[in-house]
């Protein structure tokens, strides 16, 4: 019998790394990259860790995976090579939106590598709306214009919408409308859409922060609160923000992501 022929390995994902210190882990969202979701911030955290910022598939500098049936499982390892390669033993760890999801992976999947989670406008799973929020997304894709409305009426908060001046309201929403769609965006809200962490969220044993962004019409708050409940101790703290606060709220975001690092900000625990 001829043995079947060993998988190819992974190739290695493009990241980001800067600063000095322990580690730090940072897991992007579906649709973004590393510098798009992160980029602002990454020079604040850098001030506090080694920051390790890696692009999945098809996102930033890594290359699309054509036919790649992409998993939280494999890019949790991938995330964790991208760590290994930048010679971080271990490290802090903080995923946005689908990476909220990719972050409690790696956290129950390689324990002992993660010091200390911190989930923003996460995905848990387990929501029938939330699919067909991928789903609708992914169907936008081909429409610029009405994509770059869905974008101000379901993704961005109402209330930093409302205030923008009309002339900047003109200009973001042809900026969303002429923006380039990367080549692992379909793949990557078909797995937001079903990605579900909710059995898992009891064994995670570091310390967490959930931050809940509380006009977010994407990922909705119920579940980061999903997130906060299921993780043992975990504290919530709440950015009044749609899904961008990297956008609508970037002071206030810095503040929280670099208290969290510093042990000043802690949140508050809800009921369970």
């Amino acid at each position: 019998m001829t043995a079947s022929p060993s998988p190819t390995p992974a190739a290695p994902l493009a990241r980001t790394v800067r600063g000095t210190g322990p580690g730090l882990l940072l897991a992007h969202g579906a649709g973004g990259s590393a510098h798009e979701n992160w980029g602002p911030l990454l020079d604040d955290l850098a001030a506090h860790r080694t920051v390790v910022a890696p692009d999945y598939p098809g996102s930033g500098d890594s290359p699309d995976e054509p036919g790649a049936r992409h998993s939280l499982d494999e890019l949790a390892d991938r995330l964790v090579a991208a760590a290994d390669d930048a010679g971080l033993a271990g490290f802090d760890l903080a995923g946005y939106s689908l990476g909220a999801a990719v972050a409690v992976r790696i956290a129950t999947r390689h324990p002992g590598r993660v010091r200390s989670l911190l989930l923003l406008a996460g995905v848990a799973g387990g929501s029938r709306q939330l699919r067909l929020r991928a789903d609708h997304v992914i169907a936008l894709t081909g429409h610029p214009a009405l994509w770059a409305d869905h974008t101000l009426t379901g993704v961005l908060g109402r209330s930093w919408v409302d205030a923008l001046p009309a002339e900047r309201f003109a200009a973001l929403r042809a900026e969303l409308a002429a923006a380039p769609v990367p080549a692992g965006f379909r793949w990557q809200f078909e797995l937001a859409g079903r990605a579900d962490v909710r059995a898992e969220l009891s064994r995670v044993t570091v310390p967490t922060l959930v931050v809940s962004t509380t006009e977010d019409g994407l990922v909705p708050p119920q579940q980061h609160r999903t997130l906060a409940r299921g993780i043992p101790g975990a504290r919530l703290a709440e950015l009044t923000s749609g899904h961008l606060p990297v956008l609508e709220r970037l002071p206030e975001l810095r503040a929280l992501l670099t208290g969290f690092l510093t042990g000043t900000v802690q949140g508050a625990r809800i009921g369970s």
